[in-house]
Formats: C-alpha cells, sequence, structure tokens
C-alpha cells in the first residue's frame, strides 16, 4: 500500500506540535519507525506517551523528534482530513438516494462514500463490500470502535441482490470477526416493502442480536423515493397499513429484547409512526438515542428538550413575528410546538410545510427540503425571521442542497434566515431571539 500525503496544514497555537516546531508544510513520515496510510492508523500510532517522529520539514531536510504527547493530540491537521482521499463506494444499491437526485447539482453531493474512517470519525454508515483483508485487519488490530455498517439484510444471497455487488454476502461473517474482536457496531436497515421486510427482517434481527453486545443498535428506516428513478429498480414506499405492520414487529422484539437482554436494541425511525399515524415512543424508550442520526427519535427527543424549555419561557408583549418552514412530514409536530410557544411568549409565529418540489417522489421530510422551494412557496409572506432545520444545510455551510444559499433565499423573501439544530431549547431561544434564564 502506497503512503499517503501526510502533509502537514495546520498547526495550532501553544500546542506539542508547535512546541516541536513542526511547521505548515513539513511532513511526518514516520511515528515509531512505522509507516501509516490514514487517519485512523496515525492516531493509533500517536496513542504511545513516548513517540519518535520522523520528519521531513518543508525545505527538504529530514530530521528526527522525540515527543512525550501525554496521550493527546499533539495538534496538527493534515491537506487530506483523512490523510488518504476517502474511499468510494462499489455498490449499485437498489435503493441508493444518490442515484435519484437530480442532474446539475454540485460534484461533491453526487459522491458515494464507503469509507470506515468516516464511519468511525464522522458516524457514516458503510457496506463492509468495499474493503480489501488488509483493510479488515488493520481494523481489527486497531480495534475500532464503533462502526456504523449498513446492514439492510443479513441473508446473503439477498443482500447481493440490494447492493449489486456479488461480495455483499460476506457482510454478516465480516461482523462476526468484528465481534470476535470486541469492536462495537451500530447497524441500519434501510426497509423496501416486499423486498428485506417480514420474514427476512425478523432473520435480520435475529440475526444481529445473536452479536449482542457487541451490535449494540439496531434501525430499520424507510426507502426513501424520489422522482428521477427511471430505469432503477422498481420499489415502492411503505404506506399506512405496511408502516404499522412493521411497529408491530418491530414492537415484539423490543419488548422480547428487553426482558432478555435488557435493552430494546432494535428502533425504527419516526417516519414510520408519522406514516401510520401513530402515536411515537417516549423518549426513555430510546434509551439515550443511539441512532439520532437516522431520524431515530428526533421527535421524541426534541419534545423532551422543548417541554423543559418552555418552563423557562415569561409572557410578555413581545413584537416578533417569526415564520417556520419545515418539511411535510414534521408540519403537525411543529406546528404543535410553535402554538404552545406563541400562547406561552406571545410571539407571533407561523409554520408553513414546504413541498419537496426538487426531489419529488414521496420525500417529506425537513432534512431534504431545498433553498428553491422555500423561495417559491413563501414568497410573499413576512416575519421578522425564517427559522429553519439546520439538517437542511450541507456541508457546515449556508447552503441548500440544491445550491441555492442561504443569503438568497433571505434576499428572495426579505427576512433573516435563521438556522436551528434538533434542540428544544435553542428552538425556543432562536424563535424568541433570548436566552432562557434557569
Amino acid at each position: 500500500m502506497a503512503r499517503a500525503d501526510t502533509t502537514i496544514k495546520y498547526v495550532e497555537q501553544n500546542s506539542i506540535a508547535e512546541e516541536i516546531g513542526l511547521e505548515p508544510g513539513d511532513k511526518i513520515l514516520k511515528i515509531n519507525g512505522s509507516d501509516f496510510h490514514d487517519i485512523l492508523e496515525y492516531r493509533y500510532l500517536m496513542s504511545e506517551y513516548e513517540i519518535t517522529l520522523d520528519i521531513e520539514t518543508k525545505d527538504g531536510e529530514y530530521v528526527t523528534v522525540d515527543v512525550e504527547n501525554d496521550y493527546e493530540d499533539i495538534g496538527v491537521e493534515f491537506n487530506e482530513g483523512l490523510i488518504d482521499t476517502a474511499q468510494s463506494c462499489t455498490n449499485k444499491c437498489i435503493f441508493c438516494f444518490i442515484d435519484q437526485l437530480p442532474p446539475g447539482m454540485r460534484e461533491s453531493v453526487y459522491f458515494k462514500d464507503d469509507d470506515t474512517r468516516l464511519s468511525f470519525l464522522q458516524g457514516n454508515y458503510v457496506t463492509l463490500t468495499n474493503m480489501s483483508e488488509e483493510e479488515l485487519e488493520r481494523l481489527i488490530k486497531m480495534r475500532v470502535s464503533p462502526i456504523n455498517i449498513s446492514v439492510h439484510a443479513t441473508d446473503p444471497e439477498l443482500r447481493k441482490m440490494m447492493l449489486n455487488n456479488r461480495f455483499a454476502g460476506k457482510c454478516f461473517d465480516i461482523m462476526k470477526r468484528f465481534a470476535e474482536n470486541e469492536i462495537y457496531m451500530n447497524c441500519q436497515i434501510v426497509l423496501c416493502p416486499g423486498i428485506n421486510d417480514k420474514e427476512q427482517l425478523d432473520r435480520t434481527i435475529r440475526d444481529l442480536a445473536s452479536l449482542f453486545p457487541y451490535v449494540s443498535s439496531i434501525c430499520a428506516v424507510p426507502v426513501g423515493l424520489t422522482r428521477c428513478r427511471e430505469g432503477l429498480f422498481p420499489l415502492k414506499t411503505f404506506d399506512a397499513a405496511g408502516s404499522a405492520q412493521v411497529i408491530e414487529q418491530v414492537k415484539a422484539y423490543q419488548e422480547e429484547f428487553l426482558k432478555r437482554l435488557g435493552t430494546r436494541l432494535v428502533y425504527l425511525s419516526d417516519e414510520f409512526y408519522i406514516n401510520a399515524g401513530t402515536e411515537l415512543p417516549d423518549a426513555e424508550e430510546y434509551e439515550g438515542f443511539p441512532q439520532l442520526e437516522n431520524g431515530v427519535g428526533l421527535i421524541a427527543s426534541m419534545k423532551e428538550e422543548f417541554d423543559s424549555a418552555i418552563r423557562l419561557v415569561k409572557k410578555k408583549p413581545r413584537n416578533r413575528r417569526v415564520l417556520i418552514a419545515t418539511g411535510e412530514l414534521a408540519f403537525d409536530f411543529i406546528s404543535g410546538l410553535a402554538g404552545r410557544l406563541s400562547e406561552a411568549s406571545g410571539a407571533e409565529i407561523k409554520v408553513k410545510a414546504v413541498k419537496n418540489n426538487f426531489f419529488g417522489g414521496g420525500v417529506n421530510v425537513s432534512g431534504l427540503v431545498c433553498g428553491c422551494d422555500i423561495i417559491e412557496q413563501l414568497k410573499g409572506m413576512s416575519g421578522d425571521a425564517l427559522i429553519i432545520s439546520q439538517s437542511m444545510l450541507r456541508d457546515e455551510d449556508d447552503i441548500f442542497l440544491d445550491d441555492t444559499t442561504v443569503h438568497e433565499v433571505e434576499e428572495a423573501l426579505g427576512m433573516e434566515v435563521i438556522s436551528v439544530s434538533n434542540d428544544g431549547y435553542e428552538f425556543i431561544e432562536k424563535i424568541l431571539d433570548e436566552e432562557l434564564e434557569f
């Protein structure tokens, strides 16, 4: 394996790296005599108390530096965040959302990663089909944990079909190796009606539960379909009856596992409950929200915080008019919060459900609402501020998925746009434009 670019981009002030004289443009060639190929291996080798670094300076000189790092990060960033480039996905999943994106979006949106390093560092989910045996052995050696895995099915033949990859059937065997080496895993199932639900879902849940506690959480999310599916595998979405059936099926496992394992272990995304018209579980039933990034318990988490925060709101005359833009799926929930806050605070709050015309199909979640739809559907409405979910914005920038910027929305609508994370306290504070006093 070729050594990756280990050029230093940034040195933190008052850090060990600055103290020993490292500068941007220098390269770390070896750590304790060993090459490293990516950020995980770098961190693994740097976990010793006494470290010897072989450095090539930006002027081309070779020096050796001894470091006592007290198990802390020495304070450098590399040109490439992973040191290596991100690994792309070779699967052709029948449900892949990226394959359903409209044309003309920025190039980075179409990149499919399947990188275990991003799984560990950023929480991305990986399929384990794009890894060599050498890479697997390195992960096991370094005890990288947890790993987030897109499982979808443990039936080898079914998984090969769903991922369109002849190596995809090895996933559960690899997971057994991880469990044997005490590596923890969070598992995701994209559930497709008539493909991997019902009996296949039974098999997948039971197989994954057999690896508990190293499989520490399992979630199922419904397949998302856009309008751009020409030439793709024919799929359908879950209707109300199908969603209700999945809820009952998973609820039975939750009850069994809670008695037998002391945890519910398997969870459903909020969409299933909303689609079925069923009341969502209480916050405590999500046991710390292990899969919040998959939309599992977002509403319960937000409600729990909101219920606590609203007690701190004082009603008084407020000349504050706020508009909230949300996806169709969350409209009823957000409207309920807005109504309670308006009554408690005296602020004027309106909620607008934004229909997703950009993606079309059955896309109705807030995180995929685009700037162009906000502009088109909210034009003529007014307020002191427009509140949006932070999940609508990409890459920590003020840019929506359709490349519309926050500034462009502000210019078109004539009001400030304020993004809010999935946090009940922040939701209230940004709507009222004041800090809550505890």
